[in-house]
């Protein structure tokens, strides 16, 4: 199931960030061909750049859109078959992609780069969502975190596929920018077979029948009663809720630290400066002095890089964020994408996590397009020094999570919330002792006749 959902979900946003890298001296050309057939004239450098620079950032606003609808299709539809409809965006940009040279276009460029940002907006979202349902306790950490695992593989995937010896040479770049069709046709394939998230067949539909098979076919054995007791205490907890909207969510005093804390994370992810490296990687190399023929087989290796460091990381708890950023922050590349992405299943309830993914997914999407524009220039500007801004934003980021952000590894959803309820209600509490709330934990039924 994480195989099947992850090859057309997050392995697409790695995919779609390597592959435009290899082809931007020739989709620059074609940019430039077309101004000349269509108006007599050639651009200048620069307004060339700003076009390119569009279009490679442009696939940031479609994941933003795609991250504002993730929440009202996953709640509607449910996770599974909005992994599944996610799809009608990538075939719709990979038909535009491929024709965009034959009907001499680079608007098609532009609409195919936003249409699979949609696509990647919606299972960046939806994809951790779905897992960090599904998975059981124990292993909750280590599924949602391979989410970071397969995006990094999509990146070194695009990378190989997008070599001059393969897709990336002149003649081939509309293939190139297709490709990413399939690994949206395995998902298509492959997903049907699996079922939807128990969590979401329980609680905001109310079919435990369906649960019970749900969690029957991803365990392979009988449900274990204390698994099913959580969720049934959870959908107790928001029984007669409904979903809640962003602004809702925002105006909510009890998770108003919960909200800070994906706020600082999701917009963190982004401005540490790791996805601008594949974006731009033939600027920031060749500013380091290295040749144009040997940029692609450098920026493999830092692909390579990435892939093995998420593998490492894939260790369960919020806590390990603040290693992974450290390192950063001394120049190894290591991502913090895999915890960030499971963060709010672990620390909203059913009824608010939606919501949540919406605004992490917005402010993650918001901070890439802004990167996506402004980095050439930071290139040009600062050089070799291009990467010290992103090193603050790694140090001030591991500050808050090592000093604010509880601990999640091995604790119920209850247990988290109670001690986020010491951080919101931190100063009423302190003024008020008798405000203090009781917390309660189920108790265990013990099945014998003779007790």
């Amino acid at each position: 199931m994480v195989a099947s959902t992850a090859f057309g979900g997050t392995v697409q946003y790695g995919y779609n960030l390597a592959i435009m890298n290899v082809p931007t001296v020739y989709i620059q050309n074609f940019i430039n061909e077309t101004f000349q057939e269509r108006w007599g004239m050639y651009l200048e450098v620069y307004k060339v750049t700003l076009i390119w620079t569009f279009i490679v950032s442009v696939f940031s606003l479609g994941g933003l859109i795609g991250a504002l609808l993730a929440g009202p299709m996953s709640i509607h539809f449910g996770r599974k078959k909005t992994l599944l409809l996610n799809n009608i965006f990538l075939m719709s940009s990979a038909l535009l992609a491929v024709t965009s040279r034959t009907a001499r276009s680079f608007e098609m460029i532009m609409i195919s780069r936003f249409l699979v940002g949609i696509n990647a907006g919606v299972s960046m979202n939806v994809q951790p969502m779905y897992f960090g349902e599904s998975a059981p306790k124990h292993l909750r950490g280590a599924v949602s975190l391979s989410s970071a695992v397969f995006t990094s593989f999509g990146v070194v995937l695009g990378q190989v596929v997008g070599l001059r010896e393969l897709l990336g040479c002149e003649s081939c770049w509309q293939y190139l920018l297709a490709s990413n069709a399939v690994p949206g046709f395995i998902q298509l394939f492959t997903l049907p077979w699996f079922p939807e998230s128990p969590r979401y067949l329980l609680i905001d539909r109310g079919d435990k029948d369906a649960c019970l098979k749900a969690l029957r076919l991803l365990r392979g054995c009988e449900v274990q009663r204390s698994e099913l007791d959580e969720m049934l205490q959870e959908q107790a907890e928001v029984q007669g809720k409904r979903a809640q909207q962003p602004w809702e969510l925002i105006a909510d005093r009890s998770v108003r630290w919960q909200l800070i804390s994906i706020t600082i994370i999701s917009s963190a992810m982004q401005l540490c400066g790791n996805d601008s490296i594949y974006f731009y990687a033939s600027y920031i190399f060749q500013e380091a002095g290295i040749s144009a023929e040997d940029t692609q087989y450098v920026t493999i290796g830092t692909g390579i890089c990435e892939f093995t460091a998420c593998i490492l990381c894939v260790s369960p708890g919020s806590h390990n964020i603040v290693i992974w950023i450290v390192c950063y922050d001394n120049g190894i590349n290591f991502p913090i994408a895999g915890v960030t992405g499971i963060l709010p299943t672990e620390i909203f309830n059913q009824t608010a996590r939606p919501a949540a993914y919406m605004i992490a997914g917005s402010l993650m999407w918001l901070n890439l397009f802004i990167i996506g524009m402004v980095f050439p220039f930071l290139v040009s500007g600062l050089g070799q020094f291009c990467f010290v801004p992103f090193g603050a934003v790694c140090l001030i980021t591991a500050l808050f999570v090592g000093l604010v952000l509880p601990e999640t590894n091995g604790k119920t959803l209850s247990m988290i919330t109670s001690e986020f309820h010491m951080l919101n209600f931190r100063e009423q509490e302190r003024t008020d002792p008798k405000s203090k709330q009781a917390h309660y934990q189920q108790g265990e039924v013990i099945h014998c006749i003779a007790l």
